[in-house]
């Protein structure tokens, strides 16, 4: 079989990212539209989060059990497809709810999906991850702006033939990827069960940290355009920051392989980890200077690029082979799933109760748990490697 070439990969995460970011950022102006309230656009909107608890474990199970990736990946695009038409003829809560659940289903497992046929692919060597990935960042950061105009020009009902219209190429890209085989080595250990592997204590603790990172992470997903809006900043700056993060983050994803191969994963995620407490300080207590923002924005290339990479390369240690795909997908629903959820929860409390600056100091201990989780799955691991 031929060499699967990067460019599939990197084709179908820009049109998921195109897809998916579209329509996370535009669908609460949609759901209001349609007369929800509050309350119920917060529901629907949740819904992306909790979905990763379920979607990414369910059809990875699906696609380490069969070993049929590549048509795990091209069901998900049509029933992707297929639960995005329910929108158009949605008429209520009840619903649009049903929609949100069938949707997000499918779609969040296309990711994890991709990310472990492409990681398969590299065979352990993932210098070419970065470059890969920086690609969903890109349709993230070029659909977004794109379809910010045509809401504007087409009203925000357009938002379901611009994002369902978007699912199309994330489809026609999952056809042109083939199967990636896994071709174990004459020398590689059997790969130990999922459960074995879910309660070593240096996993458990990884896991605690990603999911403790991306719940520092929602107080700029869930409350940074507002957090900027209170303070005074106008929507062509909150958009600039966005913009500036994204592109920070795809320059630190084209660059990284050579700091990788350097200073190691384990050294740049406890970097990652110490810059995080840094950026959401400044976040909470400097917001009112524009430089200061713009560098906390900047700094979004390590806690999250450097961070995400630094992730996915401690998990090859633990989730190769046949367990690839439920790997991506735990990482996914612990760290997105879980995190997410709860840390959007977590930093309500503090919005509401001592105020918008007190969100950003919270993420700062929730960064800072994390740092402390990391650093023991790197002692457990090294305790608890085999002595030769």
């Amino acid at each position: 079989m031929p060499p699967q070439p990067s460019s599939r990969f990197a084709q179908f995460l820009f049109s998921y990212y195109a897809h998916a970011g579209t329509f996370a950022t535009y669908a609460s102006l949609f759901f209001a539209a349609r007369g929800m309230t509050a309350a119920e656009v917060a529901v629907l909107m949740s819904l992306i989060q909790v979905m990763r608890i379920v979607g990414p474990n369910l059809w990875g199970w699906v696609a380490d059990h069969t070993q049929q990736r590549v048509r795990v990946l091209r069901l998900t695009g049509c029933g992707a497809l297929l639960a995005f038409t329910g929108f158009f003829f949605a008429d209520g809560f009840a619903q649009l709810f049903a929609c949100m659940l069938l949707l997000n289903l499918f779609t969040s497992a296309q990711s994890p999906l991709c990310e472990a046929l492409a990681l398969t692919w590299m065979k352990g060597d993932i210098s070419q991850y970065g470059r890969i990935r920086l690609w969903g960042s890109a349709g993230f950061i070029v659909a977004v702006t794109i379809a910010g105009y045509g809401l504007q020009r087409w009203g925000v009902d357009s938002l379901l033939w611009i994002a369902g219209g978007l699912l199309v190429p994330v489809l026609l890209s999952a056809l042109r990827i083939r199967d990636v085989p896994h071709v174990p080595h004459p020398h590689d250990a059997p790969a130990a069960p999922l459960g074995q592997v879910l309660r070593r204590r240096e996993v458990i603790a990884f896991f605690a940290s990603t999911a403790l990172m991306i719940g520092a992470h929602t107080s700029l997903y869930t409350y940074y355009s507002l957090y900027l809006e209170r303070i005074g900043y106008g929507k062509p700056v909150i958009g600039a920051m966005w913009s500036l993060g994204v592109l920070a983050e795809i320059v630190c994803f084209w660059y990284q392989a050579p700091l990788f191969k350097h200073f190691g994963a384990r050294t740049l995620m406890n970097v990652a980890f110490a810059v995080a407490l840094v950026r959401f300080a400044m976040i909470g207590g400097g917001a009112a200077w524009l430089a200061v923002l713009v560098l906390a924005q900047v700094l979004h290339a390590v806690t999250f690029a450097v961070h995400h990479s630094s992730c996915i390369i401690t998990m090859q240690r633990w989730f190769a082979g046949p367990l690839q795909a439920r790997g991506q997908a735990l990482y996914m629903s612990i760290a997105y799933g879980i995190g997410g959820t709860a840390g959007g929860l977590f930093m309500s409390l503090f919005w509401d109760h001592i105020g918008p600056q007190a969100v950003y100091f919270a993420a700062c201990a929730l960064a800072l748990a994390g740092w402390m989780a990391a650093r023991l799955s790197f002692r457990w691991q090294a305790a608890d490697a085999p002595r030769v």
